[in-house]
This record gives structure tokens, sequence and C-alpha cells, in this order.
């Protein structure tokens, strides 16, 4: 089981093998599917690490909101590359990539009744072929399709429907509250504390001021920290882990960040401790 503070691990990180485990970064988590079809010379930095610090993995191209057929074979897939690395914790995100071929994008799903049942049922079937519950994680989207439900309701809903787990994305709240002007620390206290395994924490792009753009690509903002904190003292402390995708820094600088989740998961368990 994965606990603490974690780094999304990523191709451009081979060479840091050393400075990863010596730093207090307690798991990593990579995108099966970026690996998993890869020979054993380029899958070999990976397995060496994992020797010595545990894995998750978040996918993505699953397609839960696809009204395309499950690809049965590719979750079978996923599910060898679970067991070949000892995988306990596999994550998906809550939207869809296809629609008769790939899009290489993550679609928003139509907030409605219909497609919460459509989700679940696709969920379940991952479910039962990798024999374990799996997580789905709120995305942040742009554009915003039918609402018959709220988002908070959706997810809500699909979680329920599904019985699946939780991976609370706070920057993803951060930046659909700007977008689409809703309260951000209203929608992390609807969620099911029961559900969530873990979270995500992740910098983005200001294209304007009530305009943010999901990009992994920047630090962390202040904002975004304080949803964090937020999140531990309603929630009680989850494990979190740090998205880099791109702009990757040095180890030294992504280790400020990794220390920053650390510092705000010791304060509130003291803070729970003396209440």
């Amino acid at each position: 089981m994965i606990s603490g503070v974690g780094l999304g691990y990523r191709r451009e990180m081979v060479d840091l093998k050393d400075e990863i485990l010596a730093s207090n970064v307690d798991y990593i988590e990579v995108a099966p599917e970026n690996w998993m079809r890869m020979n054993e010379r380029y899958q070999a930095p990976l397995k060496e690490l994992v020797q010595h610090i545990p894995l998750s993995t978040h996918g993505l191209s699953l397609s839960l909101g696809s009204p395309d057929k499950l690809d049965v074979e590719f979750v079978k897939q996923v599910k060898r590359f679970l067991t070949d690395f000892n995988v306990s914790c596999y994550s998906e995100h809550l939207s869809y990539c296809s629609s008769g071929g790939h899009v290489y994008d993550l679609m928003p799903i139509p907030f409605t009744e219909e497609a919460v049942f459509h989700v679940a049922n696709r969920i379940k079937k991952v479910q039962d072929i990798l024999e374990q519950r799996i997580a789905i994680e709120n995305v942040s989207y742009y554009l915003q399709t039918m609402n018959d439900l709220t988002e908070v309701e959706f997810t809500k809903a699909v979680l329920e429907e599904a019985q699946c787990d939780l991976l609370l994305d706070v920057n993803n709240v951060y930046v659909n509250s700007i977008n689409h002007n809703y309260n951000a620390k209203e929608f992390i206290s609807a969620m099911p504390t029961e559900r969530i395994a873990y979270g995500h924490i992740a910098g983005h792009y200001d294209e304007a001021k009530d305009l943010k753009v999901d990009t992994h690509g920047s630090p962390v903002i202040d904002d975004v920290w304080g949803l964090l904190d937020f999140a531990y003292q309603k929630h009680g402390v989850f494990p979190t882990l740090l998205e880099r995708d791109f702009n990757i820094p040095d180890m030294s600088e992504l280790n400020v960040e990794i220390d920053k989740i650390h510092s705000f998961q010791k304060s509130d368990i003291k803070k729970k401790q003396k209440g």
C-alpha cells in the first residue's frame, strides 16, 4: 500500500534513481501504458527502482466515459503490469479519450444520470477483470457539456454506483472552480472521506484571470497549497503525489515541494491529535 508523499515518475527521470531514493519520496507513480509495452531494456530502470520504493499507477487510456466498447485486452495488459510490478493501486480519469479512435486528450463526460450508470458499469467490469478496486480522478475540463447533475453530484453518484475509490486531484478542483465559477472548498468538503484513496497536487498555467489550464508544468501555487491543507483538515491526511510532466526541474527543486507536502501532513496530524 502507498502512504506519505509520492512523485510522478517520468521517463526523463530514469537517471535520477539515487536522488529519488535519497529524497523524502515515499512512493512513485507511472502511467502503465507508457511502460507495459516497452521491452526489457527500457523497463529495466523502473524495475530497479521499484525494488526499493512502492509503485502506484495512474492510467491515461482506459476511456471510462467512451461510447466505444471497453478494451478488455488492454485491461488485461494492465493487470499483467500490476502483477509483474506488485502494484496495489491503480487509478484512472473520470473522463474519456476515445470515440471511434483515440483523441489523445481527456474529454469531459456529460453530467447526467445515464452517464453515471454507463461509466459505473464500465468501472465494475474493469474491477472484475483486475480483481481489485480502482480509484477515479476528478478531472479538469474546459467545456461544459450536459449538466443535469452538478460535478459534485455526478462524481459522488459514480463512486457510489461503481463502488470504487476516489483520487482527489486538488489542483483540478482549483482549476475547475475558477473556470466554472464554483467554490473549491465546498467541492472538497462534499467528497466522501471513506472513498479517498490518495490525492494529486500539481501546477497549472494562468491563461487569464478566469481561465486556468491544468498543465503540470510549473510549481504549485499558494492557493492550491491552501486547498490541500483544507482537504487534510476536512478528510484527514491521505497519501498525496506531486505531478510534474514537463519543464521538469532538478530533483533539488522537486524536493522543496515534496517536503512541503510532508510538512502539511505532519502539521495536520498534530492538529488532529491535539483536537
